[in-house]
């Protein structure tokens, strides 16, 4: 059952190019299966979310992340009860728009492309995916998406203004976005923080000590799950206190979400649109513990010699590659050059280079080094 502000499924503005409904699929529905269906979203499996599969085949990637977010997302969305199957299509959705090495790689094509005056976010790219790059169906370009998924796709993690974005004025950009894509920013941090920290005691650049000494938080778990399971493996009590974590962050997410959406009154999807700041939030406890969070894994992980080492590198792959074919066009895929009629050489390379996986542009660099 859906709540007072769960975005209907009747309300959508509908897809830019028309379709008949589907005999038995809802739209959202339909929304989903299209990106499940996307080669950028298979893409994902080899793209980087913070370690590359060198050292590991269980690190995570961008596929499981995205996978790991659409089960948070949904869990948060059905207890809140809100549309489920918009909040599973927009989870799925939300890093296709990532180039290869994650992070990194936007990084590096943001610099750039900052040379051209102009810049690389991974969430505008993720529209253009859908709109243009991905070519499936005879009657329209890209996925043909609905209006909310489209707008949900960029607006989940900021505002744009209308004034410096123009080519966005049709997704509303003077108000929020309905509380289904509001929590996407939130599910997301909740997944790589948690996944994050598995992923670094796994990678071994983390330790238990560590963890115990600069979260109290999870100092106190790590005690509590010894002495609920003394008999456990220290690496099983472990994985039962960042249980504990993941789930205190899901919790708090929607208790704290409801109880601001009742404080500000809203019992529509028009007032939560029309609402001055965004309602999907931590409480004041959890964000205080988000950010003590951030720090540690900022300054273990992210920060450690051996993963800025990798990030380095990552970055100068990427750079490297798109200077290269900047100086050598040729080497760009046929209908790649049909575009340089309407587009600029550079962004041309960039959209090229943003598709690829960590060991396409890998190879290519390799190519690029050896010629």
């Amino acid at each position: 059952m859906l709540g007072a502000c769960a975005f209907r499924e009747e309300e959508s503005r509908g897809r830019r190019y028309p379709e008949p409904r589907h005999p038995y699929r809802g739209e959202f529905q339909r929304d989903r299966d299209r990106v499940i269906h996307a080669r950028a979203f298979r893409r994902l499996e080899n793209k980087t979310q913070v370690f590359t599969r060198r050292a590991s085949d269980h690190f995570r990637t961008r596929l499981t992340h995205t996978l790991e977010v659409a089960q948070i997302s949904r869990t948060v969305a059905r207890a809140l009860q809100l549309n489920q199957d918009l909040v599973e299509t927009l989870a799925l959705a939300h890093d296709i728009g990532h180039p290869p090495f994650g992070h990194s790689g936007e990084q590096a094509l943001d610099r750039v492309l900052r040379e051209f005056g102009e810049h690389f976010e991974h969430n505008l790219h993720a529209l253009r995916i859908v709109e243009e790059f991905e070519q499936r169906y005879a009657a329209f370009p890209g996925l043909n998406l609905t209006f909310e998924v489209r707008e949900g796709l960029i607006k989940h993690s900021r505002d744009y203004e209308a004034a410096r974005y123009p080519q966005l004025g049709e997704y509303l950009l003077d108000r929020r976005p309905p509380l289904e894509a509001q929590l996407l920013d939130l599910t997301d941090e909740i997944s790589y923080d948690c996944a994050d920290l598995d992923d670094g005691l796994e990678a071994r650049l983390l330790d238990r000590e560590q963890l115990r000494a600069e979260l109290p938080r999870m100092h106190d778990w790590m005690n509590e799950m010894e002495r609920a399971y003394p008999r456990a493996a220290a690496k099983l009590q472990l994985n039962e206190a960042l249980k504990r974590l993941l789930d205190f962050f899901v919790t708090d997410l929607i208790d704290s979400t409801a109880a601001r959406v009742e404080a500000a009154g809203c019992h529509s999807v028009e007032q939560i649109r029309a609402h001055p700041l965004r309602l999907a939030a931590f409480s004041p406890a959890a964000e205080s513990l988000r950010k003590q969070l951030k720090r540690f894994l900022t300054q273990r992980l992210y920060e450690h010699p051996d993963v800025k080492g990798e990030k380095q590198r990552a970055e100068e792959i990427v750079e490297q590659t798109f200077r290269r074919l900047l100086e050598a066009p040729e080497r760009l895929p046929r209908h790649y050059h049909q575009q340089a009629e309407s587009q600029p050489l550079f962004r041309i390379v960039c959209d090229y280079l943003a598709g690829m996986t960590d060991g396409y542009i890998s190879r290519l660099h390799r190519e690029f080094s050896q010629a």
